[in-house]
C-alpha cells in the first residue's frame, strides 16, 4: 500500500508560481512511475504531469508545457510540481498519483494510489 500527501497549494496571483510536493509512504519508491492530475468544478480530472520511476522520462500537457516542472526525489520518496506563470484556469484541486510499474501513464485508470487533493487557487 501506497500513501500519498500532496502539500503546497494555496492562493495565488496570476503570473505567481507554487511548488506543490506529494510525500509517499510504501517501498522503493522509485518502482512508481508518479503523475500529477487536476480537476476544476464541474469538470473531468485531467493529467497535468508525469515522470517515469528513474525520473527520466516526463510528459506535460499542452496547457502547462513551458509553465510547469515535475520531478522527484527517490531518495526522499518525494514527488514535485512546479508551477509557474500561473492562469487563472490552472484553479483546480490537484491530485498526486502512483503507478505501478516504471513507466508513465497518462490517464486516471493507469494509477493505483490518490492523494487527497490540494487546492490551488489563481486570481486574475
Amino acid at each position: 500500500q501506497v500513501q500519498l500527501v500532496e502539500s503546497g497549494g494555496g492562493l495565488v496571483q496570476a503570473g505567481g508560481s507554487l511548488r506543490l510536493s506529494c510525500a509517499t509512504s510504501g517501498r522503493t519508491f522509485s518502482n512508481y512511475a508518479m503523475g500529477w492530475f487536476r480537476q476544476a468544478p464541474g469538470k473531468e480530472r485531467d493529467i497535468v504531469a508525469a515522470i517515469s520511476g528513474s525520473g527520466r522520462r516526463t510528459y506535460f500537457a499542452d496547457s502547462v508545457k513551458g509553465r510547469f516542472t515535475i520531478s522527484r526525489d527517490n531518495a526522499n520518496n518525494t514527488v514535485y510540481l512546479q508551477m509557474n506563470s500561473l492562469k487563472p484556469e490552472d484553479t483546480a484541486v490537484y491530485y498526486c498519483a502512483a503507478r505501478r510499474g516504471p513507466f508513465i501513464g497518462g490517464s486516471q485508470s493507469e494509477y493505483d494510489y490518490w492523494g487527497q487533493g490540494t487546492q490551488v487557487t489563481v486570481s486574475s
